[in-house]
């Protein structure tokens, strides 16, 4: 064989063998901004002033933040949801700021957004800004309540944290265990303009360790299973509750353990009854088997602990109490 043939196989050869060079991974893209207080939000972020519920004596409207200047119009009939909303399909219109104004358009109608107030331009109607509180917000606990969590200390929580507000922190779960119970709790979600889905504002409230309602900014949102209100993988919530973020909201949640015999069968289901925000949500909801994501895949006899999911978001909590059944 000729030398410069021989030479060329052997080159051939070797660069085959030879491993190939990795393809660098593409840089992960920055994580969304993330706002913590309304005085921050306000500060560096302007949509946030213009985001939130709007109310007309006939119609409820939410205004979502998207980020950069974008945004989502929803409209009810008859008032907000849980507040006069009579069910009817909304009525849904992207919209783009322009200075200090915000113009919503489809090929049907338009409506403006200025210094607090929404104007529909087909019909004149003008909804105010207000902020809506919880009736059970600051609750006070009865006598017979176990207090879990009062802001003096996260003693009754495993590895529990506390911000630098003194609010428990996402991510723990407590040292007791339950079985049926009436549950009490507030939550605060941070404002992620830019975060999408699962990535606004994510944690969630598991009931043994087994069951999880939804803890998620789905403020004007379709108010889906996995959403704020939802029992994950189980039931949508019967009308999206959820406030906008940077608001405190609630949860008063009514709990019946699964049922079993001596020989540890399962002889009935588990049930849950979901307030969100003072509404009923979830109404004696049966719960046929354990959600996914909890440390406790199946249903069994014994008691288990409240867990405060942890998903990467800086949800906070405070006014935990729970009373036995």
């Amino acid at each position: 064989m000729p030398r410069l043939l021989a030479l060329l196989l052997a080159t051939t050869l070797f660069a085959a063998d030879a491993p190939k060079a990795k393809t660098p991974a593409a840089p992960k893209p920055p994580e969304p901004p993330v706002y913590l207080t309304e005085a921050e939000a306000g500060a560096v972020n302007t949509d946030y002033k213009l985001q939130g519920e709007y109310a007309h004596v006939k119609m409820g409207a939410n205004v979502i933040a998207l980020g950069k200047d974008e945004f989502r119009l929803v409209l009810f009939k008859g008032g907000l949801p849980g507040a006069g909303w009579d069910g009817t399909p909304k009525i849904e219109v992207d919209g783009k700021r322009d200075g200090e104004t915000v113009l919503f358009k489809d090929n049907v109608d338009s409506a403006t957004l200025a210094d607090g107030v929404l104007t529909i331009k087909s019909t004149g109607v003008t909804l105010k800004r207000i902020i809506r509180h919880s009736p059970t917000e600051g609750l006070v606990a009865p006598k017979d309540a176990t207090i879990l969590f009062d802001g003096k200390n996260a003693d009754a929580f495993v590895d529990g944290k506390l911000d630098p507000r003194g609010f428990l922190e996402a991510n723990t779960k407590t040292k007791q265990a339950f079985t049926d119970f009436k549950l009490h709790l507030e939550f605060f979600l941070p404002f992620k303009p830019l975060g999408r889905g699962q990535g606004r504002a994510n944690s969630g409230v598991y009931l043994q360790h087994r069951y999880e309602v939804q803890v998620l900014d789905s403020f004007g949102l379709k108010g889906l299973d996995n959403e704020c209100g939802g029992i994950y993988k189980n039931s949508a919530p019967s009308v999206n509750m959820c406030f906008p973020p940077l608001q405190w909201q609630t949860y008063d949640i009514d709990f019946t353990a699964a049922k079993f015999d001596q020989d540890g069968k399962k002889t009935g289901s588990a049930y849950v009854t979901v307030r969100h925000n003072g509404v009923v949500v979830q109404d004696n909801l049966e719960l046929k088997g354990a959600t996914p994501g909890g440390a406790f895949k199946t249903e069994v006899p014994a008691p288990g602990p409240f867990y405060l999911q942890g998903h990467g978001n800086p949800v906070v909590y405070r006014n935990i109490w729970v009373v036995a059944k």
